[in-house]
């Protein structure tokens, strides 16, 4: 499983166990099969480095932090941006999604908690 173009800073399955996601220094997030190790494809549109990502707990939805001080949210069944989050005013370093899927929490450098709903 090859293919980040700077050091990876955060992998994580999905809860269903059918993706791997990776986030870089590249500013990419890729999506892999989970049983495989295939490349699936690209998540593109943060402007720094990924930081981490977490699941959804249905696996439907990936949101990802970044040092450009937003969150994405990206759709799996679409494999693109659903939301982009802006709110924080500096890099990102915590995330987390709740047993419900229906809310989100991040932690930024800027000292913020943030709550998101989508």
């Amino acid at each position: 499983m090859v293919g980040h173009g700077k050091p990876i800073n955060h992998v994580l399955f999905s809860p269903d166990g059918r993706y791997i996601a990776s986030g870089s220094f590249d500013k990419k997030i890729k999506l892999w099969d989970g049983y495989t190790g295939v490349f699936m494809c690209n998540f593109d549109g943060h402007v720094g480095p990924v930081y981490l990502m977490s699941w959804s707990v249905d696996s439907r939805f990936l949101i990802s932090a970044s040092q450009d001080s937003t969150l994405k949210l990206w759709d799996l069944k679409t494999r693109k941006l659903m939301m982009d989050l802006p709110g924080h005013a500096d890099q990102i370093f915590a995330l987390d999604w709740d047993i419900d899927g229906r809310l989100v929490v991040s932690g930024g450098k800027d000292r913020q908690v943030k709550l998101w709903t989508h």
